[in-house]
């Protein structure tokens, strides 16, 4: 077996990450799009490569010690199978009512980086923004003022590989906050496991709930259905313009496409455009990090318009930013019982721990997770198999085109049976807590 990340992407088990390209002392790797899968994809350069193994040791890709790298984040919190290890459970939102607006659920995020940044906590934060010469392409950077802060706000419902920036902080001085995906925060993590100077630069990890991130296919479908080329789009935003929010595509001649966020995942099926890697990720909720937020999907909170946030605290720098950013009127925050972070979540969080787990155990390459999963069921396992059959569906031009044109209610009529059996294990998994 190679020792670099070769042999990673050859089992089928990269993330697209980006921590193989952040790593590499001698600049052999670069993240670039693969066209038919629709993802990030290491290119190695093997007349650069010393064979150090450094990539491979920061990969997340096809080992990750949960139990471990918990131990590193706090050795007093709660913990909990679903969830991971915790401290205390928020509701909340950003305090500046513009802000808490224009970004995805509530502002938080963007809001406590504005707040770390001007009160001394970083120097910086390693985030996200579309690209303004290529606004379909993610930009993954250092924000070091207010307005990059700001123009890093959105989720991006697409790949990205983020930890290409880590290269960035180990070439500076200062402290930096992190924003990411679960898969994001376990390549930082293993970093930080064997660099002491990466890991004392790193003092705010902030990950982001993920249930899947749908490859490139996905939007460029949804662009096809509304007869706009890539080429025409302007800008891309993915959140925004209030709760829910939803995908708006600027074009060039100064239209508009908007589409509700709701509607992209149920029109346009993002589930058909997984990536077989991110079937097999075992962590919703960003385990891996101080701070872990996403939507508060909860009835009592659905007329809320502009946004509210749920928010895992997990360790005592996330407790400590939070509390500060409160005594400040930057951010406002109601604690919540942990069923009800498990109840907000259900729909992502029951197919990250059951069926994730049904799906590795059908798959011929697996990663190694040192961590407790709830047994599978029956059905489970036939939600896997399904699941995989509908990531091989993309995989194939003919396939996607049919995707592009085949009438709504025909696709549909396809997941009916799916729905069917997630709807029935939804039910029983929603009486557990």
């Amino acid at each position: 077996m190679a020792n670099n990340i070769s042999s990673v992407v050859k089992q089928g088990l990269c993330a697209g990450c980006g921590t193989c390209e952040g790593l590499c002392p001698e600049n052999a790797i670069k993240m670039e799009i693969d066209k038919k899968k629709g993802v990030y994809t290491p290119r190695m350069n093997v007349s650069k490569c010393t064979q150090c193994g450094v990539c491979f040791q920061g990969c997340p890709g096809h080992a990750v010690d949960f139990e471990e790298l918990k131990q590193t984040i706090s050795t007093d919190s709660k913990n909990d199978i679903l969830i991971g290890n915790f401290l205390d459970c928020y509701t909340g939102y950003a305090a500046n009512e513009s802000i808490r607006y224009s970004a995805s659920s509530g502002g938080l995020v963007t809001q406590l980086l504005l707040f770390a940044l001007n009160n001394g906590y970083i120097d910086g934060a390693l985030v996200t923004r579309m690209k303004k010469s290529a606004p379909m392409e993610p930009e993954p950077f250092i924000a070091r003022t207010n307005e990059e802060i700001i123009e890093a706000s959105k989720s991006k419902y697409c790949p990205v590989p983020a930890n290409a920036a880590v290269k960035a902080i180990l070439q500076s001085n200062g402290r930096y906050a992190a924003v990411g995906l679960p898969c994001h925060m376990h390549g930082i993590r293993k970093i930080e496991q064997f660099n002491q100077e990466f890991k004392k630069k790193i003092v705010l990890h902030l990950g982001i709930f993920c249930g899947y991130t749908p490859n490139f296919w996905a939007i460029l479908t949804y662009l096809s259905r509304a007869k706009t080329k890539p080429e025409e789009v302007s800008s891309l935003n993915f959140r925004g313009e209030g709760w829910p929010g939803g995908i708006m595509v600027s074009r060039k001649d100064g239209s508009r496409l908007f589409m509700a966020q709701g509607d992209f995942y149920r029109k346009y099926f993002t589930s058909f455009f997984i990536p077989s890697r991110c079937l097999m990720c075992c962590d919703q909720t960003s385990e891996l990090a101080d701070l872990s937020f996403g939507d508060a999907w909860l009835p009592e909170y659905s007329s809320d318009k502009i946004g509210r946030s749920i928010i895992i605290s997990r360790s005592e720098i996330g407790k400590q930013i939070l509390d500060h950013a409160v005594d400040m009127k930057a951010i406002e925050l109601a604690q919540i019982p942990v069923k009800l972070v498990k109840r907000s979540q259900m729909n992502s969080l029951y197919p990250k721990k059951h069926i994730a787990k049904g799906y590795i155990a059908l798959s011929r390459s697996k990663p190694v997770y040192n961590v407790k999963l709830p047994n599978p069921g029956k059905l489970d396992y036939i939600l896997s198999f399904l699941s995989h059959i509908d990531h091989l569906y993309s995989m194939h031009a003919f396939s996607r085109l049919i995707l592009k044109y085949l009438p709504q209610k025909l696709l549909s009529g396809y997941r009916i049976p799916y729905n069917f059996m997630l709807s029935r294990q939804l039910k029983k998994f929603g009486k557990t807590f």
